[in-house]
């Protein structure tokens, strides 16, 4: 089985294998509270559970506003699919993507949604949000996550 080929994320981490994130600076001053918003949805995202070492599909939501740095897109498609044969939780791969975020950029607010697809029957979503006051807008960007599994 293909399981063999799958490298945890923590390996991964330690040899490097994941691309760094690449920025360009905000071409706008999002501390006037007018807006700027950016929503980003990867609706192709893969890992490996590392238990079963069965595909794990995932939609992943990246909001935020930024202060002095804006994620380039290219960089990250790359990085996200950087995590095809990476074994990993959930909970684990939205968190590091939610540091990774936070610690590349550092946005004035952020939120990382994990919204995988059921496997087994069930049905995963996991959120990040940052501390800081949700800015005005965000709301009408942000998905409501519905349940896709039938109950």
């Amino acid at each position: 089985m293909f399981y063999q080929n799958v490298t945890s994320l923590d390996e991964a981490l330690e040899k490097g294998m994941l691309p760094q994130l690449e920025t360009f600076s905000c071409p706008y001053d999002s501390s006037t509270g007018e807006g700027g918003i950016i929503r980003i949805v990867f609706p192709e995202f893969t890992c490996v559970c590392p238990k079963t070492g069965y595909p794990d599909f995932a939609h992943i939501y990246l909001y935020y506003l930024p202060d002095k740095l804006c994620i380039e897109l290219k960089a990250w498609k790359l990085y996200l699919n950087a995590f095809r044969m990476i074994g990993t939780f959930h909970e684990t791969v939205t968190a590091h993507i939610f540091e990774t975020v936070k610690k590349t950029i550092s946005p004035r607010w952020a939120l990382v949604a994990g919204d995988f697809l059921p496997r087994g029957n069930v049905d995963t979503t996991v959120i990040f949000e940052t501390a800081t006051p949700r800015p005005r807008g965000a709301d009408v960007l942000i998905d409501t996550f519905n349940p896709h599994c039938k109950g």
